[in-house]
């Protein structure tokens, strides 16, 4: 296998390896506004949750806390646990479908003790979930505005590409073939480009491509490690994470990371946080709200055992 495998499944299969010894996570839910420039704490928590979606609808925030999806109103308010059947091993690849009716889960199974991640769907409201990938790993990162083609990223033979596969399931088409990782594809509001991060340069950088994979266009060009763009529902721009230290083809927690917004027609990258410590679940999945006036993400904190 592959060092980049090695290094990501290395996260997947223990945080506590990430985490110093004698120290536990503690796990801030922001809301930043646009107009305002701010970014507003709505839950602190002595424990590690993850990749906050917005419901299409507005009403609450998705993220996963120990193999479950949890609900969290924009005021911060604990709104209980989806239900999502037998599939009860979530990491941090999730999200809905534009027109809010269906949910997107990467999960492990339980009797599976190797690594491993499988796609599935379900109902917005919970339910019983149907597996969509019959080949693990695999990562959800994004959906076609239609909600006919989703968009992943799989490691095959050794190597983490990105692919798609009709929302019902079936053959998976690859969309990459470059050495190293092509990674978080993520599907443009009007459909005509699929957004992803790849190493193909040398240094971890947003590209896009035309939904069949051709045309691949360079979208930032800095000395950082640049990860998951996530696109605004006005299609004009987009966030970003920005590790501060080259990460190479990583992307751990625990790191010196800021939120930054790129404009998808003249490429220009501004800053929209200061530096905090996060990285791995910090903006790991779409998380606009639906009216694209704000946006959620998590900040990371140690403290004694």
């Amino acid at each position: 296998m592959k060092k980049i495998a090695i290094l990501l499944l290395g996260f997947s299969l223990s945080l506590s390896a990430q985490i110093p010894a004698g120290k536990k996570v503690i796990s801030s839910l922001y809301v930043y506004d646009l107009a305002s420039g701010k970014s507003e704490l709505i839950l602190t928590e002595k424990r590690h949750f993850e990749a906050p979606n917005w419901s299409r609808d507005g009403k609450f925030l998705l993220i996963n806390a120990y193999g479950k999806l949890e609900k969290i109103s924009p005021k911060g308010e604990k709104l209980g646990v989806l239900n999502t059947g037998s599939v009860a091993k979530s990491n941090n690849d999730h999200g809905y479908s534009f027109d809010g009716k269906t949910l997107f889960i990467s999960s492990a199974k339980a009797e599976i003790k190797e690594h491993t991640s499988f796609i599935y769907k379900v109902s917005s409201e919970g339910g019983n979930p149907v597996q969509l990938t019959p080949l693990t790993p695999s990562y959800w990162h994004g959906i076609s505005p239609d909600g006919k083609t989703m968009v992943y990223c799989a490691a095959r033979n050794g190597n983490y590409d990105v692919y798609a596969m009709s929302s019902n399931g079936g053959d998976e088409i690859r969309l990459t073939s470059t050495e190293g990782l092509d990674d978080g594809p993520e599907y443009a509001p009007d459909g005509k480009h699929i957004y992803i991060n790849s190493y193909r340069s040398g240094m971890m950088q947003i590209w896009r491509m035309k939904p069949d994979g051709s045309e691949p266009e360079q979208m930032t060009f800095d000395a950082h490690s640049n990860w998951f763009a996530h696109i605004a529902p006005n299609n004009k721009v987009a966030t970003i994470i920005t590790y501060m230290e080259d990460q190479k083809q990583a992307h751990p927690f625990g790191h010196q990371v800021k939120l930054r917004l790129l404009d998808l027609k003249t490429k220009v990258v501004k800053d929209l946080t200061e530096e905090f410590y996060g990285g791995q679940g910090t903006i790991n999945v779409p998380s606009w709200s639906p009216d694209g006036k704000k946006f959620a993400y998590v900040r990371y904190a140690l403290e004694d055992l």
